[in-house]
């Protein structure tokens, strides 16, 4: 992967090492915590929930633990409850946490605090794990997916949705959007332009389908496949944590 494709050394545009990457995307998500989910409906017209709602529905027969990684304020999480399941959001954000604690008050819903890179889980303890816009944000996206498998049982299921490269006629549109539009609506509405432009660079700098595929073969998942959501703007991957031989 190109440096100009290295999300593992990038904040934005800008060139970092893991820590300040780590330090900085924490300062983000402290900023905007409390108007997160306000702000991702407004730049996606409310289409982010069609996309959480399908991630929901591709899982609904699998029970047991259930962790959403980096489920910040829990809104995927909630769509993940169900009758035989243990659902627990794991996120490096108090503050986002926080945020969903208040609002999901009462729900069967747990918390925990922890990075993509070092969940404290025990090996092989985990039915399913999901992950919604949030692997972007990882400090080190094969340390992540690493982790992820590790803390998968054999024949768990890893399910990622994340924003990806669109069909090749919608990219200028979208393009425009991205970077002219969402910063706009950060400054008015979240009070955090920055952050947004980090946001958006971000997506840039997360792998396409079938490069991000390759990197799950080589994290050891199996049964890898994807699915694209409204022509490729956002992305559902698959995998499986392959039974012991």
């Amino acid at each position: 992967m190109s440096n100009e494709h290295d999300i593992n050394h990038s904040f934005g545009r800008e060139s970092v090492n893991q820590e300040q990457r780590r330090e900085r995307i924490r300062i983000v998500f402290n900023a905007v915590a409390r108007r997160y989910d306000l702000m991702n409906d407004l730049m996606s017209m409310g289409i982010h929930r069609l996309w959480k709602r399908t991630l929901a529905r591709r899982v609904r027969d699998v029970q047991g633990r259930v962790i959403d990684l980096a489920g910040g304020t829990g809104d995927v999480a909630h769509l993940l409850l169900a009758p035989g399941r243990q659902v627990v959001v794991c996120d490096p954000s108090l503050a986002m946490m926080q945020v969903g604690q208040q609002r999901f008050a009462g729900s069967d819903l747990q918390w925990l605090l922890g990075e993509a890179e070092c969940m404290p889980l025990a090996d092989a303890s985990v039915d399913l794990l999901t992950v919604s816009f949030g692997l972007r944000n990882a400090t080190h996206l094969e340390k992540a997916l690493a982790e992820i498998r590790r803390v998968l049982k054999p024949g768990g299921r890893f399910v990622c949705l994340e924003f990806s490269q669109p069909a090749f006629w919608l990219a200028p549109f979208y393009n425009f959007y991205s970077f002219l539009v969402i910063p706009r609506l950060g400054a008015a509405v979240a009070r955090e332009p920055l952050a947004y432009q980090y946001l958006v660079e971000s997506i840039r700098r997360f792998p396409a389908q079938r490069d991000f595929a390759a990197m799950m073969e080589h994290a050891g998942f199996s049964e890898i496949h994807w699915e694209n959501l409204s022509f490729g703007i956002a992305c559902l991957h698959f995998g499986t944590r392959a039974h012991e031989a």
